[in-house]
């Protein structure tokens, strides 16, 4: 049962299927908020609870614009999803939208570099947990980053990443990476502001997200693998990073919403690999593409993977994709959206 649920209800099935049903007619009880809706993990944490039961309310700066038509045809849409006007700078916005939800999703966050982008997702963050307090909204999901996490040059090489770890804040910010500085900065925030107001709260901690999209618009992940697939960027890192299904990364939230005891943070990382790695697999998957093939350290040793952990959310029942089709439905969802070209294997010519 979700755990905002009042359980005082005459619900008082005996069929054999007593016990989902019951928890699905709970489900349908509650509304949930979702903030960023219509990106990319969003859109995915929406339909995934749609799928389970949910009323679901979703945030959008502009909830007519065209670039959230796809959450309106999601299965479940139409009776049980609702869209409005919010901005996470606005704490007015932000309390009414989460009047009468027993829980917020905090999913919406600006991937750039722009000097402001720390303050923003601080006071947004701020904003989030105090308006869900304001109203009476017992359990927030913040979506943090793996950047938050494992960018530090003094880790060991040998150390197990966990929940435990966190990104040194000077040297991200040392080397322009802001995006990571705002995560830290803003989880660090949600959770001291949640024990403040005595709201619940869990952290999911994504690493870079791929798979499919819901959304018609090109995302950050997705359009790192298209400049890669078509040759576009002449050239690869010598790096490793962590990949995760966006699918793994939707019922990641849902999981440790619904779990009364979780919190705290849940590391959901599927896989570390090197970067050639990764465009060996999509050259695999798609050898008729210019898949980039230069390393920008060519002669030197390749970086080593590092180890981490994602136990904490395995024992919440979460079974992760392999990146290989992960990688494989990003490329084939990208194409039917237009947003690569449909270039064909040529075909062996048979001699008689």
């Amino acid at each position: 049962m979700p755990p905002s649920f009042d359980a005082n209800n005459n619900n008082n099935s005996s069929s054999k299927n007593g016990n989902n049903g019951e928890k699905q007619q709970q489900q349908q009880q509650q509304m949930v908020c979702v903030t960023g809706a219509g990106g990319f993990i969003g859109s995915w944490v929406v339909k995934e609870l749609l799928l389970r039961g949910y009323r679901v309310r979703g945030t959008a700066r502009d909830p007519a614009d065209s670039k959230n038509a796809h959450l309106l045809e999601l299965d479940g849409a139409g009776e049980r999803l609702t869209l409005c006007r919010a901005d996470v700078l606005d704490a007015g916005s932000l309390r009414a939208a989460f009047a009468g939800c027993h829980g917020v999703f905090h999913v919406a966050s600006p991937v750039s570099n722009d000097p402001d982008l720390v303050p923003v997702a601080v006071e947004g963050t701020r904003n989030v947990i105090n308006a869900a307090a304001d109203v009476g909204v017992r359990r927030v999901v913040f979506t943090s980053s793996y950047g938050a996490v494992h960018m530090n040059p003094n880790r060991n090489p040998d150390a197990v990443l966990d929940e435990t770890c966190w990104s040194d804040y000077e040297f991200c910010k040392q080397t322009d990476n802001l995006y990571c500085c705002a995560k830290m900065m803003a989880e660090i925030t949600a959770t001291e502001e949640a024990a403040k107001r005595g709201v619940e709260i869990a952290v999911v901690v994504p690493s870079m997200t791929m798979g499919p999209m819901l959304q018609q618009t090109l995302n950050f992940s997705s359009s790192h693998v298209a400049k890669y697939l078509m040759g576009t960027k002449k050239s690869y890192p010598n790096a490793v990073a962590s990949y995760v299904d966006v699918r793994d990364v939707a019922l990641a939230h849902v999981l440790v919403y619904e779990r009364r005891d979780a919190r705290g943070r849940y590391l959901c990382i599927g896989d570390v690999v090197h970067r050639a790695r990764l465009l060996q697999i999509l050259k695999e998957l798609f050898p008729q593409y210019p898949v980039t093939a230069k390393c920008e350290d060519d002669g030197k040793p390749m970086a080593k993977p590092y180890r981490f952990s994602n136990q904490r959310i395995k024992d919440l029942g979460l079974e992760f994709t392999p990146l290989r089709k992960s990688l494989h439905e990003a490329v084939i969802c990208m194409q039917q959206k237009g947003h690569l070209p449909l270039i064909y294997p040529m075909q062996k010519r048979a001699y008689l």
